[in-house]
């Protein structure tokens, strides 16, 4: 397996476009995107479980009931939930793809992202819809940059390996920097491949992904109204089908895995106002939930975030945020390293603190990527998160968001 260029365009088959269509005031900047597959494609989904959901999850969810999908249609700038007409203009949004394709509307994905509780006016895309369509191509870059909110750099990856000698292909790009914190999915994420696989086995790889990948990431510890993640398969690799739990589906597991932690990364890196990713090793839990749910808790600390910033090596913020993850841990096995580029230092050793160098440990928390690596000592399984620095610059872009 190898990185190749191309985000969703990279698997066979498939053509990207995003352009601005007015949704937006700057026209500077894209809002309109949509992706399309030459032919039907086996597609999966996982969304929110925020009670509060965008309209546009609520038509997601219905068109993918029968695990089929054939383009997914996107805007930013609105996020179209809590509308009392949101719906109708989701399944519209679904309609004029359907118009300029032949594509069934049922066979539309659509997704909205942006402001919450304004009106989504049709006009605008309905305007601009032949323009989108006849600028599918190799653009998955413009379309990675028209589904942007107050991210600062677009997020795509794309792999090529084989399965029984055939060359295949997963490409994905994504958008979220604020309001995430999910519980099944996270922001928006839309992912192609051209592997012959069946729905119910593309479910179960994208359901069992997201726990070690995109539920992993914390940016502030809100939840959106809209995440969704999608994934659209078409089969144009010519692979022998996927359809059991095989060497051929661990192969698009492992596959699927390296583009959704990529992601994660640059998520949680490009998160709102962030100067660093942190990323936290746990291991030596009793169970992997426990690993998971103590690395989710120590990235999502408002005060680990904070230290982080400062690049202050305050430990107890750590042990604190373990000691609430509700976990059943023994503190006096716990030991801490913190980790980057510059090094790495421990400053906790069975849950007590041991004499480090305040110098290097400023070197090591200045970096750009900082790990915090957690040994509980109580087991053999381990799991990782990844969030990022809490920084002036969130409050100043959450205090004028919607204005």
């Amino acid at each position: 397996m190898h990185e190749v260029e191309g985000g969703v365009c990279a698997p066979k088959g498939f053509k990207a476009a995003g352009i601005h269509c007015g949704i937006r005031k700057n026209k500077d900047k894209k809002d309109f995107a949509l992706i399309v597959s030459e032919v039907p494609c086996a597609a999966a989904g996982v969304y929110t479980q925020n009670l509060v959901k965008g309209a546009p999850v609520v038509v997601t969810r219905r068109n993918l009931a029968d695990g089929r999908a054939q383009a997914v249609i996107v805007n930013s700038g609105n996020a179209n939930t809590c509308n009392s007409d949101g719906e109708e203009v989701a399944k519209q949004m679904c309609g004029l793809v359907a118009g300029v394709s032949g594509i069934p509307a049922r066979d539309v994905i659509v997704a909205s992202t942006g402001v919450i509780g304004l009106p989504l006016d049709i006009a605008p895309m309905a305007g601009a819809i032949d323009s989108l369509y006849s600028s599918l191509g190799d653009n998955s870059a413009d379309a990675a940059e028209a589904i942007m909110t107050t991210d600062t750099v677009p997020k795509s990856v794309a792999v090529e390996f084989e399965l029984g000698g055939k060359t295949c292909r997963i490409g994905a790009i994504a958008k979220g920097v604020g309001m995430i914190c999910p519980n099944m999915a996270t922001t928006l994420i839309f992912i192609t491949s051209d592997v012959d696989i069946s729905s119910a086995m593309l479910q179960k790889a994208l359901s069992a992904d997201v726990k070690s990948s995109f539920n992993m990431v914390s940016i502030d510890g809100d939840q959106s109204t809209n995440d969704t993640c999608c994934i659209m398969s078409n089969g144009l690799a010519g692979n022998r089908p996927v359809t059991d739990l095989g060497a051929d589906y661990k192969k698009f597991c492992r596959a699927l895995g390296y583009c959704t932690v990529k992601l994660s990364r640059m998520i949680a890196k490009d998160g709102e106002g962030a100067t660093k990713l942190i990323e936290c090793r746990v291991k030596g839990a009793r169970s992997v939930k426990s690993a998971r749910n103590v690395a989710k808790s120590v990235i999502k600390s408002s005060l680990v975030k904070a230290a982080m910033f400062g690049a202050d090596a305050n430990w107890g913020r750590v042990l604190c945020a373990i000691g609430y993850s509700g976990e059943l841990v023994d503190p006096y096995r716990i030991d801490v390293c913190f980790g980057s580029a510059a090094g790495e230092i421990c400053v906790c050793r069975d849950g007590r603190g041991v004499e480090f160098d305040e110098d290097k440990a400023k070197k090591v928390l200045s970096e750009d990527e900082v790990t915090i690596d957690v040994d509980l000592g109580s087991g053999r399984y381990g799991a990782t998160a990844w969030g990022c620095d809490l920084t002036y610059d969130y409050v100043r872009i959450n205090g004028d968001y919607r204005t």
